[in-house]
């Protein structure tokens, strides 16, 4: 296919995902418009760091770039990774300047060779967005909202297409026509309130509720308080379903968000705030920070559900429209999986929109399904199933899996390749497949025997 072939597509949302698909867009179509009802000024902050923005609720909590996410970046933009580090982003690798603290242990610390880049969200996608900005075929559209779909008699059996989308500003109603429209307006995408308008069947909906609640607090700490690591990790555990990440990032500051889960909320005073974090499994973050003056109030975010959209299950889509990341599948947050199955779900999308034809709606959503979506859904519904008051299905072979990870990690503070095999998974370079291999699982029954000596 010439570009010439595509003439425009509008993008729904300047989420991370709709600049993501912007970016893969722009090497397929003449225009790509980006339409997005916030305004998008690179705000900064009295401290000089990059504001967070309306629309992204939760852009000021610890919010990660996995390493397999990292890897679509570069590929996408060149020198990204160089140019988040010199604009002061934080490096070192995933596990080797991580400190995990599960079930109150301390787990080892060797080096994966992974990268880990540790900063905020406004700053993260304040330079996506520099970068979508700056390739000569794409525009921006902001302060606009969309109203609805404009469809026309389509080719295919379902007999609708969509060619357009209806948009305000201020007030005044337009028309933008597309050849393409991908809604990455995130979880509260209107699609599926759309589609049915136009007769389609009511889009399947997977919900898991687990009702997790978070606070935030900044601080400024002395380079001796964690002078080796990027990040620590207290997890939280069925038994204690309450953990927190305190973090280094850009600007020089020292984010700690702390969470719980079944509405086991972290409170939004100072005072507060650290007596949740003394209650931990680990209280290596209260020590970290105790001694030392937040920069502002904890800000409280939470989060209902996990939410998955299966489009891919309809028995009909009309031409022209396709979804992207959180408003086909929003995942517990405290995985920080979401960036990374947008930036998945970006190189799908990339692959139907390269080609003679127009992409077809239901071979995209399957691939979605299949490459992006499946894996990291089972492996962040599994996890919330460990907590006893999270609601589901809770299989044999759920409980097999779950046992075997545990004996794995036991086994990782001996094996400490297994901590890394794990990590691979985890940060999504890995399938989780790969923990099954037989060499993985000989050395899992060898570390145990040495434990158990």
């Amino acid at each position: 296919m010439g570009i010439a072939d595509h003439n425009r597509a509008v993008v729904l949302g300047a989420s991370m995902a709709g600049l993501l698909a912007a970016r893969v867009l722009a090497d397929s179509y003449t225009e790509v418009l980006v339409v997005e009802r916030d305004g998008l000024e690179d705000l900064t902050g009295p401290d000089g760091s990059a504001e967070t923005r309306r629309g992204v609720p939760q852009g000021r909590h610890v919010h990660a770039l996995l390493a397999r996410g990292r890897h679509i970046l570069e590929e996408l933009f060149p020198g990204f990774t160089d140019e988040l580090v010199t604009a002061g982003a934080i490096t070192g690798d995933v596990t080797g300047n991580v400190r995990w603290i599960m079930d109150g242990h301390r787990m080892p610390k060797p080096h994966s060779d992974m990268l880990l880049l540790s900063m905020s969200r406004p700053f993260l996608e304040q330079r996506v967005r520099a970068r979508v900005r700056s390739l000569p075929n794409v525009r921006f559209l902001e302060r606009h909202d969309v109203t609805g779909l404009l469809t026309a008699e389509g080719g295919t059996e379902n007999n609708k297409a969509v060619v357009g989308v209806s948009v305000t500003e201020d007030g005044t109603a337009s028309n933008l026509s597309a050849d393409l429209v991908v809604d990455a307006g995130g979880r509260r995408s209107r699609t599926p309130a759309w589609l049915k308008e136009l007769g389609y069947a009511e889009v399947p909906e997977e919900q898991m509720a687990i009702s997790v609640g978070y606070a935030t607090q900044y601080y400024r700490l002395p380079d001796d308080v964690m002078p080796d690591e990027i990040s620590i990790d207290v997890v939280a555990s069925p038994e204690l379903p309450r953990g927190a990440i305190c973090a280094k990032i850009d600007g020089d500051r020292t984010v700690v968000t702390a969470y719980g889960y079944l509405g086991d909320y972290p409170p939004s005073t100072s005072a507060g705030f650290l007596d949740f974090l003394k209650s931990l499994s680990g209280t290596d973050i209260y020590e970290a920070v105790r001694d030392h003056q937040p920069l502002g109030d904890p800000v409280a975010y939470r989060f209902p559900a996990n939410l998955r959209r299966r489009y891919e299950r309809l028995p009909a889509l009309p031409d022209g429209l396709l979804v992207l990341g959180d408003a086909v599948c929003s995942f517990n947050p405290v995985y920080g999986q979401g960036m990374t199955v947008a930036a998945l779900g970006a190189t799908v999308l990339r692959e139907h929109v390269t080609g003679a034809q127009a992409p077809d709606p239901r071979a995209y959503f399957a691939d979605l399904a299949a490459r992006a979506v499946d894996d990291v859904w089972e492996m962040t519904t599994g996890a919330d199933l460990a907590f006893p008051g999270v609601e589901g299905d809770r299989t044999e072979e759920w409980q097999a899996e779950q046992g075997y990870v545990a004996d794995l990690l036991t086994a990782a503070t001996r094996d400490h390749s297994l901590l890394t095999a794990y990590a691979r998974v985890v940060f999504l370079v890995d399938p989780p497949s790969a923990l099954a291999a037989p060499e993985i699982q000989e050395a899992v029954r060898a570390a145990l025997a040495q434990t158990d000596r």
